[in-house]
């Protein structure tokens, strides 16, 4: 209800009961108890005018709640032409008036009425994107450093042992031993990228992205290098490709012993091998599918094999860390004494370079951004490690 309406019958209200009050006290007064004509009068207009504006309000409220049954959404610019063809201006474009003005009551929505970024929108600085491996190899492994371009070392290649008890007085037998000078050159790993001036100037935190994101993407090569490069250069000579095969004949000492042989008997056998070469694991390196496929391994009762993996954050066979890492193929494994079969060395370590330096990148308003390093492998001790397929491992192992 309009306030105004409201304080209107109010006010009609009270003036009706002060005359009704007037009145009684009037009729109190004459002994016959009859009203004055004049206030009879009075009274009767107040009620008539009290009744009409109760009968306004109906009619109001009445049209109101029709107007809102029947209320169709308009957007802001419909409704200004629906008052413009409905006349709004015809007199001012005729002529008689100097002035227009009309209502216009419409909903107005952001895809209807806004054009352009209107609206506030908030910027996140920060670039967004799937993490990088969280272990590398060559934390891994030993690292040195180097200032030449190859690094050599002697190498035992073979022996005989003439070692034995012997008599008094009988001759002793002869060893020998053959030693190689074995060299590995220092190789190449990086990559390059060109952007713009403007880019650079008007990206924010782009240099960081770049400087974080680039240099993963070459550890990523690394790894790989690391694990299987073929040794041809420019690639290093990889640890699977170096490192002694898991033995699937009949020299091996497991071979077909093992009944329903599954991936955590290869490992164990992998450990066998290398205890047998005299070397203690230090580290076995599988494929997260590989990992997670052990976890799921269950015993003839249905019952999960976990616990002789995970005693911990870090899972564990025979009390040998196992690391996870993508480089490393799905469907093989390593088992190895890193410490003692292999170290990486670094000739320049990786960095990331802007320059503009390069080709027309200063007349075309370009930046060269390089990521580069150079490294070497040296793989002294090969029977420190032993790789193969867990396929044709499982094969070797299971009974005939």
């Amino acid at each position: 209800m309009d306030e105004n309406v409201k304080n209107q019958l109010d006010q009609i209200g009270n003036l009706v009961d002060s005359k009704i009050e007037k009145a009684f006290n009037a009729a109190q007064d004459n002994a016959k108890g009859e009203v004055e004509s004049s206030l009879k009068s009075e009274i009767a207009n107040l009620a008539t005018k009290y009744n009409e504006i109760n009968d306004r309000i109906d009619a109001r409220e009445i049209e109101a709640k029709k107007t809102l049954s029947g209320a169709t959404s308009k957007s802001f610019k419909g409704a200004m032409n629906a008052a413009l063809n409905d006349g709004a201006i015809d007199a001012m474009t005729k002529g008689s008036s100097n002035a227009a003005k009309f209502e216009i009551k419409a909903d107005m929505t952001i895809a209807a009425d806004f054009t352009g970024d209107v609206a506030g929108v908030q910027r996140i600085e920060d670039f967004k994107y799937d993490p990088s491996r969280s272990v590398h190899i060559r934390s891994l492994i030993p690292n040195g450093s180097t200032d030449s371009q190859i690094v050599r070392f002697p190498k035992e290649t073979a022996f005989s042992n003439g070692a034995a008890a012997k008599a008094e007085g009988a001759a002793l037998a002869q060893s020998d031993f053959d030693i190689t000078a074995t060299s590995v050159n220092m190789e190449k790993i990086g990559t390059f990228l060109r952007i713009t001036d403007e880019m650079l100037n008007d990206t924010p935190q782009l240099t960081s992205y770049l400087s974080a994101r680039i240099p993963n993407k070459v550890l990523s090569i690394e790894d790989n290098e690391i694990l299987n490069g073929d040794g041809s250069s420019p690639n290093l000579d990889g640890l699977f490709t170096d490192g002694a095969a898991f033995v699937t004949g009949s020299g091996g000492a497991f071979y077909q012993a093992v009944e329903s042989a599954n991936e955590y008997d290869v490992l164990v056998a992998a450990l066998n091998q290398l205890a047998l070469s005299n070397y203690q694991a230090d580290s076995i390196l599988l494929n997260p599918t590989d990992l997670h496929k052990l976890i799921l391994l269950k015993s003839t009762a249905n019952e999960y094999l976990r616990q002789q993996i995970y005693t911990g954050i870090q899972p564990t066979i025979m009390g040998i860390p196992v690391t996870v890492n993508t480089a490393v193929t799905a469907g093989k494994f390593l088992v190895g004494n890193l410490a003692q079969a292999t170290q990486l060395w670094v000739r320049e370590g990786l960095s990331v370079e802007f320059s503009r330096e390069d080709s027309t990148n200063f007349r075309d308003g370009f930046v060269t951004v390089r990521a580069m390093e150079r490294v070497g492998l040296t793989n002294y001790q090969p029977n420190a490690i032993v790789q193969g397929t867990f396929s044709t491992a499982k094969t070797a192992l299971e009974t005939a």
